[in-house]
């Protein structure tokens, strides 16, 4: 739906915002895969001491990161 459109671009300013970019593009996927906040906390709970869960979640952040470096050049 339109309304519900957030992201408009994956251009960004800088690398720092791109990062920032993929983090919260992370952040979207799990509400949308999640929707109910309450079970989203307690899920927390399991994965924020499991380094595995962990690191996996830095590699969803890290490609992300890749496709907005390629979107806006970031390897020239």
């Amino acid at each position: 739906m339109a309304e519900d459109r957030w992201l408009e671009s994956l251009i960004t300013k800088t690398p720092q915002d791109g990062y920032e970019l993929a983090v919260q593009l992370s952040r979207v996927a799990i509400k949308m895969t999640q929707p109910d906040a309450e079970v989203r906390e307690g899920l927390r709970l399991s994965y924020a001491r499991d380094a595995d869960a962990l690191i996996k979640s830095s590699q969803i952040v890290a490609t992300h990161f890749q496709t907005i470096s390629a979107a806006n050049n970031y390897w020239r």
